[in-house]
């Protein structure tokens, strides 16, 4: 069994930042102290001006695989997550075929299997007719449910009342939902149609997936999970408003609601539109500076509880289309820590609420066993960083699949040196553990 020892290491965790030494033996982290270098190892790495964090867990990526793979697939994904620093994602249903039953979701399993370098998670989707085969669900293997409400990427929009009402009184663990009113959506594409013909600007997407699209289908589906005391998570928050649906006075571990905030939303605002057009077009959109900014606020503050990329990578020449065919997401997951990391340097978060944030509180949430954690005895799921390595986005260095990224020409302070998947190494100085493959996630739940 290899070891491996990481010395001199400025570790983060735990909301602590200290000076010591983590050995690896093959899949665990075995000891962390601040002399371990006497321990013999297989390999010894030298951290000296590093900061290790444990690995970042993506709670939610698409990855398009299968059906869409000329935008990207598992394993090019994968490529760009360790390159990263994420360790850990937990991927989509709205694939083609959509994940809609037990056999298509362990054909994901399969692939991932053979061609992730990161670990892995996959949700089961609902739609208007699979309730009964979501209740089929092994809830110790997967991360959750995923419900469309509000319609994205793909056709899995739910909104037959008496359905939802099933997901939320009878699926025994973690839904987690995409909270758009398609109403509201609806009648304002209608609007600006009227008054712009196809040649809608794509400033005008926020104003189309308004604020009060968000907010109506976020508090209702809020006042759902209370009455059936479902355990729900609320993805990619993208308005002051809603920031006012959690609470932050209760211990995570004991939240029954939580919410997820995104790299897109907390980097961009609406003023961004008119240099990168399209190409920052998400579900939900891009808002204001003052949306921002409270997102901001509130994920500090503990009222957001996980940071995470919604990775969604499509074609550059898909992204070149008008407001309407263009479609929304784009690619994040190589560049999340070191854009929360380019925060901490502008003094705006410390690196233990960095770790908090995108290692801990995902693991938290999502009951994720042995992981999230510098611990001694958890898998060994590591990113080590430097903070002073310079460095610019270009094409030739963004690895998804699609080439591009909204954050191209954009310096950053800190770089990724390596990433420890399970005790490999996946990730060291640009070179990739091709040969190494993640695991697969499990979950401290009763089936």
């Amino acid at each position: 069994m290899e070891t491996k020892l990481i010395v001199n290491a400025n570790i983060v965790n735990e909301g602590k930042v200290f000076a010591g030494d983590v050995l690896i033996k093959g899949k665990h982290i075995e000891a962390i102290g601040k002399d371990l270098s006497s321990r013999t190892a297989d390999r010894i790495i030298d951290a000296s001006g590093n900061y290790l964090f444990p690995g970042v867990i993506d709670d939610q990526v698409h990855f398009r695989e299968p059906g869409l793979t000329h935008k990207g697939n598992i394993h090019s994904e994968s490529r760009a997550a360790v390159a990263g620093g994420v360790t850990s994602f937990m991927e989509m249903p709205n694939t083609n075929p959509p994940t809609f039953t037990q056999e298509l979701l362990e054909q994901k399993y399969q692939i991932a299997a053979q061609s992730s370098l990161a670990n892995y998670s996959f949700f089961i989707g609902a739609s208007n007719d699979n309730l009964e085969e979501v209740l089929k669900t092994d809830i110790t293997k997967v991360c959750g449910l995923k419900i469309f409400m509000g319609s994205s990427t793909g056709n899995l929009l739910v909104d037959n009342p008496k359905t939802l009402e099933g997901f939320f009184s009878r699926f025994p663990s973690l839904i987690a939902a995409h909270c758009e009113d398609e109403s509201t959506i609806r009648n304002n594409s209608a609007a600006f149609k009227e008054k712009y013909g196809d040649d809608v600007p794509v400033e005008c997407h926020p104003l189309i997936r308004s604020e009060a699209a968000c907010y109506k289908s976020s508090s209702f589906a809020i006042d759902l999970a209370k009455k059936n005391g479902t355990r729900f998570h609320v993805l990619h928050i993208s308005t002051a408003k809603e920031t006012s649906l959690f609470d932050n006075a209760i211990a995570l571990e004991k939240k029954k609601i939580t919410a997820e905030a995104c790299i897109h939303h907390l980097w961009f605002n609406d003023s961004d539109y008119k240099r990168l057009g399209t190409l920052i077009k998400w579900n939900p959109a891009i808002k204001t500076a003052q949306d921002q900014q409270e997102i901001f606020r509130a994920m500090l503050d503990d009222r957001i509880d996980i940071l995470a990329t919604d990775h969604a990578p499509h074609t550059w020449e898909e992204k070149q289309n008008k407001y309407f065919t263009a479609p929304s997401g784009g690619p994040l997951i190589q560049h999340s820590l070191v854009a929360m990391l380019e925060f901490y340097h502008q003094g705006k978060i410390t690196l233990e609420k960095i770790a908090q944030k995108m290692s801990h509180n995902p693991a938290v949430v999502f009951q994720i066993r042995d992981r999230g954690f510098i611990r001694e005895g958890y898998f060994a799921d590591l990113v080590l960083v430097n903070l002073s390595d310079p460095w610019k986005v270009e094409k030739e260095n963004i690895i998804a699949k699609c080439g591009w990224s909204p954050f191209q020409n954009v310096s950053f302070r800190s770089k990724v040196k390596k990433t420890i998947v399970s005790g490999n190494l996946a990730y060291e100085d640009g070179i990739f553990g091709e040969n190494q493959r993640g695991e697969r996630l499990s979950f401290n739940r009763r089936a």
